[in-house]
């Protein structure tokens, strides 16, 4: 049987990291970008889903004072709904408030009922909307937040 792997990234799994946000997002970012947050961004964490030593799922988050923001949670579209996103949500709460951080936030689209019902499970809160956030589609953005 394949065990799912959790663990914090790194530069590695950079090809695989990219090559999900290829597949995950719409406006995707480049892999320049992600090396860079990856390599030289102080407040960057990173965490990596892996079956078969393959990354199937990442989640990055900006450290800020004793602010968390999640810039994205990705799980391949092949290895969904198996509790994969749901598993590295865990793994990065503990991480991060180990590390003092106290709130955590992000946005998500606002026609995207399953990422949204995956947040609430883990206590975060709809606290606002950002108009017109989405640059691929103009498409609302539902700040959340966890205290």
């Amino acid at each position: 049987m394949i065990k799912l792997v959790i663990r914090r990234g790194r530069l590695e799994d950079l090809d695989g990291i990219a090559a999900l946000e290829q597949v995950c997002f719409a406006s995707p970012w480049s892999r320049e970008s992600l090396y860079r947050d990856m390599a030289e961004n102080q407040m960057a964490m990173y965490f990596v889903a892996e079956l078969d030593e393959e990354v199937v799922g990442y989640l990055g988050i900006w450290l800020v004072s004793e602010e968390g923001y999640i810039n994205n949670v990705a799980v391949s579209p092949s290895h969904r709904r198996r509790r994969i996103g749901s598993a590295l949500i865990e793994a990065m709460l503990e991480a991060t408030q180990a590390e003092g951080i106290i709130a955590h936030t992000l946005e998500v689209r606002t026609g995207n009922e399953a990422a949204k019902r995956l947040y609430e499970k883990f206590g975060f809160k709809e606290a606002g909307l950002r108009k017109g956030y989405y640059e691929d589609n103009g498409e609302d953005a539902v700040i959340m937040w966890r205290y």
